[in-house]
């Protein structure tokens, strides 16, 4: 009789309930604060998007920064083979990055509970494992674009500029561009 294997594929590993439970304790945040920080007489419509506003910046500005720390600061010596320094000849797909080629960037080489994140994230697509360039300039628009502008739709909201006039302008402007950035990709 064969034994099982022993890499055997689970749906719900440690790191991906924990993973669900941080995602789920962003949002249980959100609407926290929108209990504390928003008036009793705000229209459900705003209360929903303060809600789904902070999360989104929750989101961006905690668990997307730390794929990008993961990619600036976590890192494993690079083997490289005797035909160095031909790109083609480094052991890991992103080459050169930081400039150093002694270096493999990225989630993989981590041990930290974020680290983990990404590296369960990276076994449905590898690009999140290693400092993949196309990947890390997208998040970086993410982290310091989408996620400051979601906090400023936030304090509109908290402002009450969900009604008319010039600032009720002002944030149906930005939750707009911030919705069509987030289509392309956010």
């Amino acid at each position: 009789m064969d034994a099982p294997p022993t890499d055997t594929p689970t749906l719900f590993s440690t790191t991906t309930i924990l993973s669900l439970l941080s995602t789920l304790s962003l949002l249980l945040t959100a609407y926290i604060s929108s209990l504390r920080l928003l008036p009793t007489t705000t229209s459900p419509k705003l209360r929903v998007l303060y809600i789904w506003h902070l999360f989104d910046a929750l989101t961006h500005l905690i668990l997307e920064a730390s794929f990008l720390y993961n990619c600036f600061c976590t890192y494993a010596p690079r083997a490289l083979s005797a035909d160095y320094p031909h790109p083609a000849a480094a052991a890991s797909t992103a080459v050169h990055f930081l400039g150093r080629s002694d270096r493999s960037y990225g989630s993989a080489h981590g041990s930290n509970p974020f680290a983990r994140l990404w590296q369960e994230y990276a076994r449905a697509d590898k690009r999140w494992g290693e400092a993949d360039p196309t990947v890390v300039s997208l998040e970086l628009l993410t982290v310091f674009g989408a996620g400051p502008l979601a906090l400023y739709v936030v304090e509109l909201i908290r402002k009450g500029a969900g009604g008319g006039g010039r600032r009720g302008a002002g944030l149906w402007f930005w939750a707009s561009v911030l919705a069509t950035g987030e289509l392309y990709g956010g």
